[in-house]
């Protein structure tokens, strides 16, 4: 494992949270990086909302993002049942677990995944999502990737929860909606850029998060501006 590359994730996980920071490209960079360093073959963030449905707000590849949607239309996997009850959740083989969540093994296998760890993103008794890896093929967990994927998900909470106590619960609701909200226009830029340049929707979104991060903007914004054509944005997609 990268040494390095984990504490500055540590650092950047505990100090991404400004008056203005963007949540999808927060959330983003924790799967990113448990996939770079941990035995994840992809992973998926979900957040509920201010009326407590569980929402998917980052995934690390399409493939997983519409995993995470299947789970939540068919309410039922691991994921779910790791948020409700706010302990981890794990699976090492998939398919021990066919009787358990039926749908959900076998779109998992659809999709390639033997294993699937669920973690609870919680602080003391508030639980406010997972963070769920998945691994392609089945096999007992690693000892020391387990503590250190779960140490991520304590430090991206509480990053979410770090505001003045009396504002917290009214600040982070406004956050998330915020954020449910730049969801929808992501995903509807990366559509229309996907079909513009003839991209697949994972590389439209990583296009859109590039020229964001260049030009030091708010992905939700460069998004808006994408479908609107408000302005141009040279480079883009390029």
């Amino acid at each position: 494992m990268n040494q390095q590359l984990l504490a500055k994730t540590f650092v950047e996980l505990a100090d991404n949270l400004v008056a203005d920071f963007d949540l999808i490209d927060f959330l983003r960079l924790l799967t990113d990086r448990c996939v770079g360093m941990l035995d994840a073959s992809a992973a998926g963030v979900l957040l509920a909302d201010r009326d407590g449905k569980l929402r998917v707000m980052a995934a690390s590849d399409e493939q997983v993002r519409l995993l995470e949607l299947f789970q939540l239309q068919k309410d039922e996997g691991p994921c779910l049942e790791c948020f409700r009850t706010g302990t981890p959740v794990m699976v090492p083989d998939l398919t021990r677990e066919a009787e358990r969540w039926p749908r959900f093994v076998t779109a998992a296998h659809r999709s390639g995944f033997g294993a699937v760890q669920a973690l609870p993103m919680r602080l003391r008794d508030e639980t406010v999502g997972a963070l769920n890896l998945f691994r392609d093929a089945p096999g007992p967990f690693d000892l020391v990737g387990t503590p250190i994927a779960q140490a991520l998900a304590d430090v991206a909470t509480i990053s979410l929860l770090q505001q003045r106590s009396s504002r917290r619960s009214t600040v982070l609701n406004e956050q998330l909606q915020t954020a449910l909200n730049s969801r929808v226009l992501i995903e509807q830029a990366k559509g229309k850029l996907s079909e513009r340049q003839s991209i697949d929707m994972e590389q439209a979104f990583t296009a859109l998060r590039r020229y964001a991060r260049s030009h030091n903007r708010r992905l939700s914004d460069v998004a808006r501006a994408f479908i609107d054509d408000s302005e141009p944005l040279p480079g883009l997609g390029a």
